[in-house]
């Protein structure tokens, strides 16, 4: 029994490390999927906020349809970048820089007409008197600000989740889990829709 007791030691001691490590890899996964969770909630905040200005410039819209001689062009244009803006999804477990450069530029053109109307806006005093108006200002800027927080905690959860998979030792069990990329705002996007009116100014 003596000459079997090194061997029953060294299988012993073999089992104690493959359960240490067994568990260490589990444990790497179970993070994965954690960080992972982290940036499609994230993601689904983005999402939101941005669902949240569409749903505002489609009332906005429909407040400036009452207006019977409002330029159509301007209109439309946005009717038109607002539609394109909701047709870009994205899936957060499968997102490239290129989907989010199509959703940059989406949300963009839709920044760019929205802002062009509401420029507009300054020749027609009855829509600048419009309640409706003074609650969307309101509105728009505070979504405006919500987007912003949302982009910045979804850039801190990618930058949490692409530490977490491409350091080692972790990268050498996460070959299956892929670089995430960083929201990175079009230009003027991090500046909120101006939706200032000036009441005193009348129409020339």
């Amino acid at each position: 029994m003596r000459k079997f007791l090194p061997w029953i030691i060294g299988v012993g001691g073999l089992v104690v490390l493959l359960l240490i490590l067994g568990f260490w890899y589990v444990g790497i996964k179970n993070g994965a999927v954690r960080v992972n969770q982290e940036v499609n909630k994230e993601w689904g905040n983005v999402e939101t906020s941005y669902q949240r200005r569409n749903d505002l410039i489609g009332n906005l819209v429909k407040t400036v349809q009452g207006s019977a001689d409002f330029e159509k062009s301007t209109l439309e244009a946005v009717i038109k970048a607002r539609s394109e803006a909701t047709s870009v999804k994205i899936d957060p477990t499968n997102m490239t820089p290129e989907q989010l450069t199509q959703f940059n530029q989406a949300q963009g053109n839709l920044n760019s007409s929205l802002s062009r109307l509401l420029v507009t806006v300054e020749q027609y005093p009855d829509l600048k008197a419009n309640q409706n108006f003074l609650k969307l200002q309101d509105e728009l800027a505070s979504t405006e600000n919500q987007i912003l927080t949302a982009r910045t905690r979804f850039n801190e959860s990618v930058q949490k989740y692409n530490n977490y998979i491409l350091v080692f030792p972790n990268s050498m069990f996460l070959g299956n889990y892929k670089e995430k990329p960083y929201f990175d705002a079009v230009a003027g996007a991090e500046k909120p829709v101006d939706v200032e009116f000036d009441f005193n100014k009348e129409k020339k």
